[in-house]
């Protein structure tokens, strides 16, 4: 650090004197006072000036590799070591140099790439001494090829004894220290790609999150789904009740926002009579961070026409006992210690009232009662707008006294219309709507219902949900009349629903915070 805020930080500099080294200067001057590393940096620093002045490049790309780590390894894990020496074969690999143990005139190294990592043994009397001395100024860190063949060690490792090795990538900071990784969690999430290289197990996160999304697409595309693109830039946000993020167009001069959920494009799709459609995209609401919440999120949304929710939940079942199947090798997962059973036909259904009866331990005479729930809610905290009716108060009641106790996969279904501005309407009883919530392990992971397709009835909702925003809930509808106008040109009946995806994959995954499953989530600014 500088000692004292009026002064310059002393510049750092290099042991060697070389014209190479000025090409370093603008990145040495940049850490100057600020990087306890700075020493570590300046040794690498001081290799590559050396290497560059024996015209060795430090990011060459004239190399080319013809195997994978794990290739090798699957092909010659238990072959016995006089047959991997009799056999006159070499590979050309690739990757990052994860760890190295110098012997003076021999050296062990592993090589990590994208599918595994392998040992490799250079020597001076194999490489020849000039190339061994060039070798010698590699650091863990550097991306390097390798050519060689097979051997095993006395330990019996499967290794590469190297005949040529050259220098890809020049490391300028070390990875953290061997074994330990990156344990502050924060600088993980900041420097993924710094956890990616020393966390296998976030490495494996991610590769089963694309498996999730391949398997997931694959499972919709086999039902006649058609996956399609729709705006993310929208006039109107909705579809969702969330703040919007908002921006704005210049060329345009009008205000946009950032969309909270594809939906009404998607059903707009219905009326045009696409009638299974579907789209894995990013969503964005400008609400609070948490180990459940990121203002960035991926959904699977997808529409049925001539389905019902009852049909959605059937298919959900199995779309959920797929992929765990798939990803994990079984529907029977575990969660924060806790088996989760996705076999389809076991998911328990209730409905919302029932809920607040048999889990929340309600009774009828006070849920019904507005004005006891509205008191109630209140002296616990929670924010209630002029204009709110029942149902808005029922669901505060089912996120304190419900939701976390829904452990196994859970449909509650028949939601208060007053909070469904865009499901149907039941038709025994129109006080509730066709519409469900899939709960586990105590969070919402997807939501789903029969759609509302009376333009009538629509154009009264959105009106309901304006007067909620003028009363101060900024996360009501906004009226969309050309959606509206869509309605009244005739959608079929249908059945909708959206999945959150990073969710999904912290469950298949066992990750505790939705920061595990984003490579890059929203952070503070760096000071």
């Amino acid at each position: 650090m500088n000692d004292s805020p009026g002064k310059s930080p002393k510049p750092i500099k290099l042991k060697i004197k070389s014209p190479t080294a000025e090409r370093f200067q603008p990145m040495l001057q940049a850490l100057a006072g600020k990087d306890e590393l700075n020493e570590v940096i300046k040794n690498r620093v001081e290799k590559g000036v050396q290497l560059l002045d024996e015209g060795v490049p430090l990011f060459p790309n004239d190399r080319k590799k013809d195997a994978d780590v794990a290739d090798i390894a699957a092909a010659f894990e238990t072959t016995p070591a006089e047959e991997l020496e009799a056999q006159d074969r070499t590979f050309a690999v690739a990757g990052r140099i994860v760890s190295l143990r110098s012997f003076g005139k021999a050296a062990f190294f592993h090589i990590q790439d994208s599918t595994g990592r392998i040992q490799a043994y250079a020597a001076r009397d194999e490489l020849g001494e000039a190339a061994y001395n060039v070798f010698k100024k590699f650091d863990v860190g550097d991306i390097v090829w390798v050519r060689g063949g097979l051997f095993r060690t006395k330990t019996d490792e499967l290794t590469l004894k190297s005949a040529e090795v050259a220098l890809l990538t020049k490391s300028m900071r070390p990875l953290p220290e061997k074994y330990h990784g990156l344990k502050d969690v924060e600088i993980r999430y900041r420097q993924r790609y710094v956890d990616l290289i020393v966390t296998p197990r976030a490495a494996e996160i991610f590769r089963k999150r694309t498996r999730i999304i391949s398997e997931m697409r694959r499972f919709l595309d086999e039902r006649g789904f058609m996956e399609v693109e729709t705006p993310i830039l929208q006039s109107i946000p909705g579809g969702a009740t969330a703040r919007p993020f908002t921006t704005h167009h210049n060329t345009l001069d009008m205000q946009l926002y950032m969309r909270i959920a594809p939906e009404l494009y998607l059903k707009r799709l219905l009326v045009g009579g696409f009638e299974k459609v579907y789209e894995i995209g990013r969503q964005f609401r400008n609400e609070g961070i948490s180990t459940q919440h990121n203002p960035e999120f991926t959904m699977c949304e997808f529409y049925w026409a001539y389905a019902t929710f009852h049909d959605l939940m059937d298919l959900t079942e199995e779309m959920y006992g797929r992929l765990a199947q798939s990803v994990c090798g079984s529907a029977r997962v575990t969660y924060q210690g806790q088996e989760i059973d996705l076999t389809p036909g076991t998911w328990r259904r209730l409905t919302f009232h029932e809920s607040l009866e048999k889990i929340g331990g309600l009774t009828p005479d006070f849920y019904n009662d507005f004005e006891q729930v509205k008191k109630y809610v209140k002296e616990k905290g929670e924010k209630v707008f002029e204009g709110d009716r029942l149902g808005k108060v029922q669901a505060k009641l089912f996120d304190m006294h419900v939701e976390n106790k829904l452990v196994q996969p859970t449909f509650i279904y028949g939601y208060p219309t007053d909070i469904s501005p865009l499901s149907r309407r039941n038709e025994a009883a129109p006080e509730i709507t066709d519409r469900f919530e899939l709960f586990i392990c105590g969070r919402e992971m997807s939501n789903a219902f029969s759609e509302l397709n009376d333009p009538v009835d629509q154009r009264c909702r959105f009106m309901e949900q304006v007067a909620e925003k003028e009363a101060g809930d900024d996360e009501a509808h906004y009226m969309d009349e050309d959606y509206v106008r869509a309605l009244e040109y005739g959608m079929p009946p249908a059945a909708g629903q959206g999945i959150g995806i990073d969710r999904l994959v912290m469950l298949l995954t066992d990750s505790a915070s939705i920061r595990e499953v984003i490579l890059f989530p929203l952070l503070r600014p760096e000071a």
